[in-house]
């Protein structure tokens, strides 16, 4: 027994020898064990600071972590069991609707409610916007079963998601090269009668680009009057709504325009939370249909309840609350100003080696999207490839229709992104090329002295 205890977990028989990977092992094995194998094997995923393809956030303070461990026993829903977890929520969705400058008066509460991820937000919105757009046209005694959304071919592919689930066509935009938005005067041609919303992305997952959303709103405005139809605006502001209130306050793309209904944002990227939680916010209470509240009471007490999950951890709900509160408008501020210092660090670098053409934006989501200027010999995502080497996990991916022939390679940038690792990507960048411009040249060598042997 004494053996036993002060064995090495490494030397113990647990580790050496093979577990079942399909099936659930015959006997349990010590905690310690389990642990150390599943740490092992863990090791090989990548480094998610060095993830520059995932605008989700990798770092939060120490108190941040440690209040989403101990509530992560907390099931959200059970709101008479967590009164003060259900409170913090709305609080969240108070902020938010104000930050969007939703028209509330004194003491008037916000509608809203947090999700899993911006994905599930627009879930709830499409199926808001769907259903006032039934009932408007059944009032009419009008067909409605071909319901349809405007939007650009640069959607995030939860949209299309939404589309084939639930039924509703997706009229997209098409992109041009050097234009990887979607045209406002494009897409109100593009609405009709059975159009439930036009879907604006405040930040695309492209090219970080905002979209005109008043432009939009101005020409939508217009064509409503000549119509007579009520065609709405949501927002997709899942990378964009915490940045443009700090960077760009003077940008009007919220609330502030009339016919912006529902904005959705991911509290898991720049509102600083770890994955898991997004936020969907209506401008009024009329444009959330009661029909798609459902009231419970086998919880203890009757609850109203619009998502399409049920049980969720209150973890992130209770981070997000700890971010607002901590860092307040001036942090935000504060992380937004220097991720955007970064993002120009690493573009004006890149722009330097004279290798590249700079897609993106100044102005909008802290990202570098670019190309290669010459191709011939290497493409885009020969060079990513070969940049994993250094552990960086950088996407390259050609753009949507109709500019396909162009592929592009994204960097985001983070709060955790320093200025030490964006001048370090840099000289990463140039590294690559170098070696990859002298790799003709050796595989050359390489045929030839093959040819030499065999002579």
């Amino acid at each position: 027994m004494a053996s036993r205890l002060i064995q090495s977990t490494f030397a113990s028989p647990y580790v050496r020898n093979s577990l079942p990977r399909f099936e659930m092992p015959e006997n349990s094995i010590p905690k310690e064990a389990a642990y150390q194998i599943i740490k092992d094997e863990l090791m090989l995923d990548g480094n998610p600071r060095l993830n520059l393809a995932s605008f989700v956030t990798t770092h939060m303070e120490p108190e941040g972590n440690m209040l989403m461990m101990e509530s992560i026993n907390k099931n959200y829903v059970d709101m008479d069991e967590y009164p003060v977890t259900t409170e913090l929520h709305n609080r969240c969705v108070n902020i938010i609707a104000r930050l969007f400058n939703a028209p509330l008066g004194e003491g008037e509460a916000g509608v809203g409610v947090g999700t899993v991820g911006s994905s599930e937000a627009i879930m709830l919105a499409g199926l808001a916007m769907k259903r006032l757009w039934q009932n408007k046209r059944k009032i009419l005694g009008l067909s409605y079963d071909k319901p349809n959304i405007v939007t650009g071919a640069n959607v995030q592919v939860c949209w299309k998601k939404f589309a084939t689930y639930f039924e509703v066509e997706l009229k997209e935009v098409k992109l041009r090269e050097g234009y990887y938005v979607m045209d406002p005067e494009i897409a109100v041609e593009m609405v009709d009668e059975n159009t439930i919303c036009v879907a604006a992305i405040l930040g695309s997952t492209l090219t970080g680009e905002f979209e005109d959303v008043k432009l939009i709103n101005d020409l939508l405005v217009e064509k409503n009057k000549q119509t007579g139809w009520e065609t709405p605006i949501h927002v997709d502001a899942a990378s964009g709504g915490f940045i443009a209130p700090f960077l760009y306050p003077e940008l009007e793309w919220d609330f502030r325009l009339p016919l912006v209904k529902s904005i959705n944002v991911s509290g898991h990227k720049y509102g600083l939370v770890y994955a898991g939680i997004g936020w969907n916010i209506w401008r009024t209470k009329s444009d959330l249909p009661d029909e798609l509240i459902f009231h419970i009471n086998y919880l203890g007490a009757v609850q109203p309840t619009f998502t399409l999950n049920f049980s969720k951890g209150s973890s992130q709900v209770i981070a997000q609350y700890y971010q607002l509160i901590r860092l307040g408008f001036e942090g935000y501020r504060n992380v937004m100003d220097n991720c955007r210092e970064n993002m120009m660090v690493l573009r004006e670098g890149l722009e330097k080696t004279g290798r590249f053409n700079i897609v993106s934006k100044e102005k909008g989501v802290s990202l570098v999207a670019f190309s290669l200027k010459d191709n011939s010999r290497y493409d885009e995502f020969k060079v990513v490839e070969t940049l994993r080497r250094f552990g960086w996990i950088v996407p390259a991916y050609t753009m949507p229709a109709d500019a396909e022939h162009v592929t592009v390679i994204r960097v985001v940038i983070r709060q955790d992104f320093s200025r030490t690792l964006a001048e370090r990507l840099v000289l990463d960048f140039e590294k690559v090329l170098h070696e990859l411009d002298r790799l003709p040249g050796r595989i050359s060598a390489i045929i030839a002295d093959g040819n030499n042997v065999q002579n």
